[in-house]
């Protein structure tokens, strides 16, 4: 069967890789991909982007499955568009992925259903947000309404850098619309489930680093590594997760007339008595949370989908039992210079090393130029690396990441620091 991937980064360079490994699959075509999806055997690049146009192409080829990547195309209903036209496609429709392409929509959701986060208001007016500022203690958060591509957040310390996103985000008759929330205390988690619109089934926990430096310092980014499993992610933490936040989330939205099927990513915040709040919801595999996650996967992910997208209730997600790699996995970004504000493109990489069982090297913002990898994004490659510890694993993934050699790369030295102080 033939599959088709959605997008061009890190995340779906991983789905591609881990798809194609099924002994069902005979092509994933990868749209548009990257230098790492070109170098793949099993994987096709495309140089399409336009939703109607990849339709289209899904059908001249008779794409068994669809697999959508990134955010950007659920928000403006490539679900809808696929569906339209008889294709079988994983992913939540243009309605459902308002969970992330507002989180206006999304607090207010959670309010309806009694979903614990963060106390917030939601201002258009920039004065009103100004005032509500004033009168909030700090630490205060602002988030950007709409898609900000994991960078339209800003956790102000003071009352001036509130303000100052403000005026960024709703400043000089820009519009839109900011959410100010109360600062959460605790330790962050991912927490990734599958849905069909009913059934759900969780995936390997992990935990992400939001921040560009060391110690979580510097703003904050797309992600700059993870990896799994999250110790912070306790049986005790899962169960009342999916009990206070990942069934109500999907029999809500199902109660709205909003069934959710694809993938859904809810960003926590754990406090020490191990209670949950949700920070956000995405309604797509986080990056880089996805490159370890599917690293350490036995199981076979085209099946998995597969079912996910028959609407089969003979057979539940609930039923299925996922086989994962006892072994920790640990994937370190590398970012092009001048990354998150403006990143440098163009550069040559070199040093890319040959892929083992234990080391995949992920490509993110990378094209090909004159048969050459170079840099094309912020956020470069992520080298994800399995061992039998979280520092074994760390250690590996280093070893990797200082043998890669690209102008001005930037990466932290403390991914998974958290684990190991556990």
């Amino acid at each position: 069967m033939k599959v088709l991937v959605i997008g061009g980064g890190g995340r779906e360079h991983a789905l591609a890789w881990k798809l194609a490994q099924s002994p069902r699959v005979q092509t994933v075509f990868v749209a548009p991909g990257n230098a790492g999806t070109a170098a793949e055997p099993q994987l096709k690049n495309v140089a399409i982007t336009d939703l109607d146009r990849l339709a289209e192409f899904a059908l001249a080829e008779k794409i068994g499955l669809t697999v959508v990547g990134p955010e950007a195309a659920l928000a403006a209903g490539v679900v809808d568009i696929f569906r339209a036209k008889g294709l079988r496609i994983f992913g939540p429709t243009k309605a459902a992925a308002q969970l992330e392409s507002s989180k206006a929509f999304a607090k207010a959701f959670m309010k309806r259903h009694a979903i614990p986060t963060a106390g917030y208001e939601v201002f258009e007016d920039a004065a009103l947000a100004h005032a509500h500022v004033d009168a909030s203690a700090e630490p205060i958060v602002v988030k950007a309404d709409g898609l900000a591509a994991g960078k339209g957040v800003v956790v102000a310390a003071t009352r001036a850098e509130a303000h100052a996103a403000i005026d960024a985000m709703l400043g000089d008759g820009k519009g839109g619309r900011v959410v100010i929330e109360e600062f959460l205390e605790g330790e962050e988690a991912s927490f990734m489930v599958v849905c069909d619109g009913t059934g759900v089934l969780s995936l390997a926990t992990s935990q992400d680093h939001k921040r560009i430096g060391d110690g979580d310092t510097g703003p904050n980014t797309g992600g700059m590594g993870a990896y799994s499993p999250a110790p912070v992610v306790t049986p005790n933490v899962h169960a009342r997760v999916m009990q206070e936040i990942v069934l109500p989330t999907i029999e809500g939205m199902a109660a709205e007339g909003m069934p959710f099927s694809g993938f859904l990513y809810a960003g926590l915040m754990i406090d020490a008595h191990g209670a949950a709040r949700t920070v956000e919801f995405n309604c797509r595999l986080g990056d880089p949370e996805t490159q370890p996650i599917l690293m350490r996967l036995k199981s076979d992910l085209f099946e998995l989908l597969l079912q996910a997208t028959a609407h089969d209730p003979a057979r539940p997600l609930a039923d299925i039992e996922l086989q994962w790699d006892r072994r920790v996995a640990l994937g370190v970004v590398m970012a092009a210079a001048g990354y998150p504000a403006d990143p440098k493109r163009g550069d040559l990489i070199t040093g890319l090393p040959a892929a083992s069982e234990a080391v995949k090297v992920f490509h993110a913002g990378t094209e090909l130029k004159d048969g050459k990898p170079v840099t094309a994004g912020g956020r470069v490659l992520c080298v994800t690396a399995l061992g039998d510890s979280t520092k074994l694993a760390q250690q590996h993934a280093y070893e990797v990441v200082r043998g890669i050699s690209f102008a001005g790369a930037q990466y932290r030295r403390d991914i998974g620091q958290r684990a190991l102080k556990r």
